[in-house]
């Protein structure tokens, strides 16, 4: 039963191809394009104006230098929201459920954001490690406590989209199980069973939005600290 569960988060594969190179490509293949008409479609104009309200809020406090990183920030948001939502579907398998997937994001985003802090403003950079006004007898466990934190960043984006997602499929396996089973012996706790499916259905999408837009905010948070 343990595998059964956790079989699920295992990277498919084909003829000895990983398939999960086919689910980080569908994402662009589901994404509207714009067109070159003067009127577009209904789909489009409603991913325009997402797209246009997300950047607004997301780089508001930002100054102009920030503003370089929407592009990539944006096309990444849509990226993650697109597969954790298709990974809601049955049979679809979830890269965004995989550690190393996420940490390929996380890790080099936020050295960017360092590494820019370090040339732009190096004084600034290397001040968070050691407040003004610290104690001589706190400053070296300051810096041990802010090189940590530093470092830790990019493992906690990766952990939180991560974890987030396995519990949720992990909880929806379960209690549809519980569906199937109690459905021939009770019938009427299954049934209330069954709406607790939907209600927590509609939870993970929430979910699957709310951590796409989480994962872009935090590195927005961390290219503010450094631009």
């Amino acid at each position: 039963m343990t595998l059964s569960l956790f079989d699920q988060f295992s990277s498919p594969s084909f003829l000895g191809i990983p398939m999960i190179l086919m689910a980080l490509a569908l994402p662009w293949l589901l994404i509207p394009t714009p067109t070159s008409r003067w009127l577009s479609n209904r789909v489009v104009s409603l991913q325009g104006w997402f797209i246009a309200r997300f950047t607004n809020q997301l780089f508001l406090p930002l100054n102009v230098g920030g503003h370089k990183w929407a592009p990539l920030l944006a096309s990444l948001m849509m990226f993650l929201l697109t597969l954790n939502m298709l990974g809601l579907m049955p049979y679809i398998f979830t890269p965004t459920t995989q550690l190393s997937l996420n940490l390929g994001l996380a890790v080099p985003l936020w050295l960017a954001t360092v590494l820019i802090g370090m040339r732009n403003q190096p004084t600034h950079a290397l001040g968070h490690f050691l407040p003004e006004g610290t104690p001589t007898t706190l400053i070296p466990i300051l810096i041990i406590i802010e090189t940590i934190s530093l470092f830790i960043r990019p493992l906690a984006l990766g952990v939180r989209l991560t974890a987030n997602l396995t519990a949720g499929h992990l909880l929806i396996h379960l209690i549809s199980s519980a569906v199937f089973v109690l459905m021939p012996m009770m019938p009427a706790v299954a049934i209330l069973t069954a709406v607790l499916l939907l209600l927590l259905t509609m939870l993970e999408v929430a979910v699957a939005m709310i951590q796409a837009y989480v994962f872009i905010l935090l590195l927005s948070l961390y290219l503010q600290e450094n631009v």
